[in-house]
């Protein structure tokens, strides 16, 4: 074996011996593969197609034992490290260049105690992992929109879904977690054990440590729910969002529904002569008796005048998977977001306007309704700061080819400044693209301090910076 050329964290490359790299190797229950080794292309490959970076060396951790060698190692030698875990995420940190990449998606476990209503989930499930197990029981934790999502990257931005208006954001049922810090302690994270580093945790992102377990007390959800699609015309947007406006205003908490802008793709329930035509859709979950899901969704139903309406008992699992098809792996993607306390008519009208000239097929804008049982609890409870949303948006353009990049970029961006005069400042850590370092700060606010504070104590040198990243405080 020839010298190992890796990147550290100064920006300089340096030369790791034979002998040390098979040193650590051999000390592990997991795997490394080098940039020559099988597999190695699709282990480094993530979600976003326009993330090309290629690691020095992947670690396959298949336990905490692995995660603790892993930074140790990266610390001594001083490498970038970067975390995976779904890989979903918009911004591609999941994978360095020239680094060290420590891939926990072997680390996938879910153990379910229906008695106690309580989960113990590897960082390396995703969110149909997690509700396949549940959801056996008629039990939940909320999360996000599609199964294919990694559980530790949701659960650290925050994470929010259907079901969180009526049992909050995935942090708030996240009761405790394991964290290898990075000078490689293994550490509990809960109201009693280390509970600062559990409040950054909580929506601070990966800036902390890396988790190798998390703990969710569960919440009650028959495995049917009340859910499903009603399409309309886009030509009538302005009207169906002023509806919309108020009907969700009036809605049960165990009533989300969120609003889908995008041209139609050629789904079977779509009438032929719609698809590719620019459509609005609400889509709506109801969290509880079937019966009353379909009294509480039928104002939103009987709004305007529906292309289709596909809104009925669906196994809740089977929703959450609903969206994938439309989220596969591999397009270029680029996210821009803003959260909003209320949809006013002049913020209606430029989205209506902006959604008519989309760049591409495939990409929409969605409007996510929350509130509820989320915004119940201070701003300051946890490091998630945007309690007070009511409304988040995702301006998603998704497109094939690079040479459309600069045409689906612009329109995004455009579309963000064009809507920022009503935003709150807050937005999604996780929807948050990789050119948004400088927002960083101002989106937690005042919970910011205290988050440079806890990153000073656990993480002094920035080892973990392959994130929407929070400088240490010294």
């Amino acid at each position: 074996m020839a010298m190992l050329s890796i990147t550290t964290f100064t920006g300089h490359s340096a030369a790791l011996s034979p002998d040390a790299f098979l040193a650590f190797r051999a000390g592990l229950r997991g795997e490394t593969l080098l940039r020559d080794d099988e597999g190695f292309e699709g282990a480094r490959t993530i979600w976003n197609g326009m993330v090309d970076r290629r690691p020095a060396v992947i670690v396959r951790c298949f336990g905490a034992a692995d995660v603790i060698r892993a930074v140790n190692f990266a610390r001594e030698h001083e490498l970038v490290v970067s975390v995976r875990s779904g890989g979903h995420n918009i911004a591609g940190n999941a994978v360095c260049e020239g680094g060290m990449m420590i891939d926990l998606r072997p680390m996938n476990s879910v153990r379910v105690d229906p008695a106690t209503a309580r989960a113990w989930v590897g960082p390396g499930a995703t969110l149909g992992d997690l509700d396949r197990e549940t959801q056996a029981f008629g039990l939940v934790v909320p999360t996000g929109i599609n199964s294919t999502t990694g559980i530790a990257g949701l659960t650290l931005g925050g994470g929010f879904g259907w079901i969180t208006r009526k049992f909050g954001l995935t942090i708030d049922n996240l009761s405790a977690a394991d964290v290898v810090t990075a000078d490689g302690r293994f550490l509990r994270a809960s109201t009693f054990e280390n509970p600062d580093l559990f409040w950054a945790i909580r929506g601070g992102g990966g800036n902390f440590g890396i988790v190798t377990s998390f703990e969710f007390d569960l919440q009650p959800l028959d495995p049917e729910v009340i859910s499903g699609l009603v399409i309309h015309p886009f030509d009538d947007a302005a009207d169906l969002l002023r509806q919309y406006r108020e009907a969700v205003d009036r809605a049960p908490d165990e009533l989300s529904c969120w609003v889908v802008m995008r041209k139609a793709p050629p789904l079977p329930f779509i009438p032929a002569e719609w698809h590719g035509r620019e459509v609005l859709i609400f889509a709506m979950c109801y969290a509880g008796d079937l019966v009353a899901g379909e009294a509480a969704t039928r104002q939103l139903r009987s709004i305007g005048r529906p292309i289709a309406d596909v809104v009925g008992p669906h196994r809740f699992v089977d929703w959450q998977a609903a969206f994938d098809p439309l989220l596969t792996p591999g397009a270029r993607n680029y996210w821009k977001s803003h959260d909003f306390e209320a949809l006013p008519d002049s913020l209606i009208d430029v989205i209506a306007r902006a959604v008519k000239t989309l760049p591409g097929d495939e990409c929409e804008v969605f409007i996510a309704h929350l509130g509820g049982r989320m915004s119940q609890i201070q701003s300051n409870a946890t490091a998630f700061p945007a309690r007070d949303t009511h409304f988040s948006m995702n301006v998603h353009t998704r497109w094939r080819q690079d040479h459309e990049d600069n045409a689906c970029i612009r329109w995004a961006r455009e579309f963000f400044a064009a809507t920022e005069p009503f935003a709150t400042g807050t937005a999604y850590v996780n929807f948050m693209p990789a050119d948004e370092g400088e927002r960083v700060e101002r989106i937690y606010g005042a919970n910011y301090r205290r988050l440079a504070e806890i990153k000073g104590r656990y993480d002094p040198h920035n080892m973990f910076r392959m994130n929407q990243n929070i400088h240490p405080a010294h």
